[in-house]
């Protein structure tokens, strides 16, 4: 049984809003969203910085004044090895050192960076992935070193700014967590637990998934102030070793932050120029120590908030009109882009781009839809009332015409004594005009019955030429009135169905066709047989109509200009059920016409040979 909503306008509406949700939701994992989705990020990242908190570890940096006092590039063995022995003295928790040691130099500045190392509680060494090769320390120096870290930072950025780093990195053969992490884990005491989910060091639940490239990426939150990190160089610390006690229970890094000796500065959210690369593994260690991580959203909800955010569009638009409906709209698009503003403060990355996309592509559609398509539906159920409106108040004129005659006829003969031959004249009268109302109703009743599929057809074989020599013969006395002459071409083949619609039908054409036309032109009917079909044809002479009314032409209550302007009066609905009896019949109408020149209307039918057949099948 077909349900009343599931309808073609119900079903197109559903899939336009369907077609934009889908781009909607595609196009959040193209490069533009993820271009847009970094942007309100590192935007996110300025309206809601991290909670200030007292800072865990420091830098011990080798700057530009290092190098110019303590000797180029080539002497980097040299200042690392001073500033451990150096730091000794403070006795820091934790060393990382951001410098990568894989090549042998002169043995003697090996030696002594060596024996600083040996000195150093609580070492973190570093190691540099190229390909699938890790470049790691010297044994030598790898020896004394409590861990090995990666200083991998975010390989798969798109614009240089590093917003996460990953915190493991594997070969086939090798794994390594991350400098910072590494240090993290020494500082605590405590080893690293890990799921598929997560990493759990003593207390703290690191909430780093294991993704599709197996690298646990985790967003770091950067202290918006520059200086929150605190930095002494190794010049200063060896012009003034007394600082080392400010060293004291730290986590501190080693690392280049010369501007000119580096190149391993990389841009962050801030974008308020590049850091060096060992302060971004010392923000790492202060967004383990503070806690306070972003997790990136799932994309079952990401694309579970899209769904949403199109079904709600889409049910806006149906069961709201006007304001009320536009004003929901833009609450539903106000959410879609307040709501990752809202997560962010929660701690929560929701992409940007495919929920307002989605939102903005589903309220578009079905606000489009519903002003078109909806209000063109509108605009035609009202030209159509308009018309059968119309056709009602002709009806009803027409039909007070026979009712006069029959009202005064009777009213005659019951007042004054008539003549027998006046009697019977108007006898006769009453007896047309009461045929002639109850055609009037039935043509009435016929269109309601075949636009509900209640009509019922009779199934009878008869021939061609019996029908239409049957509507010749009613037909040509309305001819003769307008000296149009009404002939007959061919007449072959059976026809099998309802004889007394099909009548109607081929009445109705021909009365058209003389109705329609100038005196002393010619209406011809001709019947043939073509294969398995029946063509009956209905040609005239007369006003003829253009394609574009040819397109309208059996719409119910549909009257061409050049019908109208003719004077002759009509209801528009003959030829709509005429394409009705034909339709039910199994066949097809035709039409050609020129403006001026004339119509030709012909009724495809199937063809049928002489087997009998049952009395009558319902339709």
């Amino acid at each position: 049984m077909k349900r009343p909503w599931l309808n073609k306008r119900t079903l197109g509406y559903a899939g336009i809003v369907a077609a934009s949700l889908v781009i909607g939701i595609v196009s959040g994992w193209t490069s533009l969203a993820t271009q847009i989705d970094d942007s309100a990020y590192d935007w996110m990242f300025h309206l809601f910085p991290p909670v200030a908190a007292k800072p865990h570890c420091m830098i011990l940096a080798i700057d530009d004044a290092t190098y110019g006092a303590m000797g180029s590039q080539s002497e980097y063995r040299t200042m690392l090895a001073a500033g451990l022995e150096l730091l000794a003295a403070g006795h820091p928790k934790v060393v990382g050192i951001d410098m990568v040691l894989a090549d042998k130099a002169v043995p003697v500045k090996d030696e002594r960076l060596e024996r600083a190392m040996r000195a150093t509680k609580n070492l973190v060494l570093v190691t540099h992935l190229v390909g699938q090769h890790w470049e790691n320390p010297l044994p030598r120096f790898g020896q004394w070193a409590a861990a090995v870290g990666h200083d991998t930072a975010d390989e798969h950025s798109n614009d240089g700014v590093t917003r996460q780093i990953p915190l493991e990195q594997r070969t086939a053969r090798e794994r390594h967590w991350a400098l910072g992490l590494e240090a993290f884990r020494l500082a605590k005491g405590e080893r690293i637990i890990e799921s598929p989910e997560d990493i759990q060091i003593g207390s703290e639940t690191i909430p780093a998934a294991r993704t599709n490239d197996e690298n646990r990426p985790l967003r770091v939150r950067y202290s918006p102030d520059p200086h929150f990190i605190p930095e002494i160089s190794i010049k200063e610390l060896n012009d003034n070793p007394d600082l080392a006690a400010k060293f004291t229970g730290q986590t501190v890094f080693v690392g280049v932050t010369s501007d000119t000796a580096t190149y391993d500065r990389v841009a962050t959210p801030y974008r308020k120029g590049r850091i060096p690369g060992v302060e971004v593994h010392a923000q790492l260690f202060e967004t383990l120590e503070r806690g306070q991580f972003l997790i990136n959203a799932s994309d079952l909800s990401v694309v579970g908030f899209c769904l949403l955010a199109g079904v709600l569009a889409g049910l806006i638009f149906v069961l709201l009109n006007g304001w009320p409906a536009y004003l929901s709209a833009g609450a539903l698009l106000i959410a879609a882009h307040v709501t990752p503003f809202l997560l962010f403060r929660q701690g929560i990355v929701f992409p940007y781009f495919a929920p307002m996309a989605s939102a903005w592509l589903t309220v578009a559609a079905a606000a489009s839809y519903q002003h078109f398509v909806v209000r063109l539906a509108l605009r035609a159920s009202e030209t159509e009332r308009k018309r059968y409106q119309q056709a009602i108040h002709f009806v009803t004129h027409e039909m007070r015409t026979p009712l006069t005659a029959i009202q005064g006829s009777s009213e005659l003969m019951g007042r004054y004594n008539l003549s027998e031959e006046k009697r019977k004249q108007m006898t006769d009268m009453i007896n047309q005009e009461s045929k002639r109302l109850a055609r009037m109703i039935q043509t009435f009743l016929d269109v309601e019955r075949l636009s509900d599929g209640q009509m019922e057809l009779k199934h009878e074989q008869f021939t061609a030429k019996e029908l239409v020599e049957a509507c010749l013969q009613r037909v040509r006395p309305l001819g003769e009135r307008k000296n149009i002459r009404v002939s007959n071409g061919e007449l072959s083949g059976v026809l099998e169905g309802d004889r007394e619609l099909m009548e109607y039908a081929v009445y109705n054409l021909m009365t058209n066709a003389v109705k329609y036309s100038g005196p002393d032109t010619e209406v011809t009917v001709a019947c043939r047989l073509e294969g398995d079909r029946v063509r009956l044809s209905v040609e005239d002479q007369g006003i003829g109509m253009d394609a574009k009314e040819l397109r309208q032409i059996f719409q119910k209550f549909y009257r061409t200009k050049r019908a109208e302007a003719s004077g002759e009066k009509g209801t528009g609905i003959g030829l709509s059920i005429v394409e009705q009896i034909v339709h039910h019949h199994g066949g097809k109408m035709e039409v050609t016409s020129q403006p001026g020149q004339g119509s030709c209307f012909t009724v495809v039918l199937p063809a049928h040979s002489r087997a009998s057949h049952p009395n009558s099948v319902s339709v």
